[in-house]
């Protein structure tokens, strides 16, 4: 169909799915199908919550290789995947293919509930908790909940700010809240 040759008949086989559309890996969890058994497995640790790639430079954890090499990215500043409408660069793929879908107007995500539509999964992800009222984020310091990560973050630099106010000597060094997990809000330093 296409052209393209392999090395192993396994490999022709599954390439040949992406052109049939057919995807015979079904997860057992949710249903979500997949053309490749790969693809499940790694959909498998989304249930899990299993992260097994971690970046070296910051420890933050990834369920794949590809999103972890993506991350490397934002310690570089390196952007190497550019729009060609509006010349916008972006550390992955994904992301640029995301951006191109605010040039097209194509909102391919829509909402289950009330039928909005969205350019961006996420965007989409943010919306469903206008439905449920669900806040996931919470602050480690005083347990205020919030509906996104912007939010809980904006809200975790005040409490910086809050700190380094109270101590002077703090103003040079990085962001630290979250090591006060494991500490009463009367244990932190005043």
């Amino acid at each position: 169909i296409c052209g393209k040759s392999f090395a192993q008949s396994g490999h022709l086989s599954s390439h040949k799915l992406t052109h049939t559309g057919e995807k015979p890996f079904a997860c057992r969890i949710c249903g979500k199908a997949f053309a490749r058994n790969t693809r499940l497995s790694t959909h498998m640790l989304t249930h899990t919550g299993e992260k097994p790639f971690a970046c070296r430079i910051c420890g933050k954890s990834f369920t794949t290789i590809s999103n972890l090499f993506t991350h490397k990215l934002t310690h570089t500043w390196e952007k190497p995947f550019a729009c060609r409408i509006c010349g916008k660069s972006f550390a992955g793929s994904s992301n640029l293919s995301t951006h191109k879908l605010t040039h097209t107007g194509e909102k391919p995500f829509a909402c289950r509930i009330c039928g909005k539509p969205f350019a961006q999964s996420g965007s989409l992800s943010r919306h469903m908790l206008t439905h449920t009222g669900e806040k996931p984020f919470v602050c480690r310091i005083c347990g205020k909940s919030f509906k996104t990560s912007s939010n809980s973050y904006t809200h975790k630099t005040e409490w910086d700010s809050k700190s380094k106010q109270r101590n002077p000597l703090k103003k040079n060094k990085p962001f630290v809240l979250f090591v006060f997990d494991s500490l009463e809000l009367s244990q932190l330093p005043a």
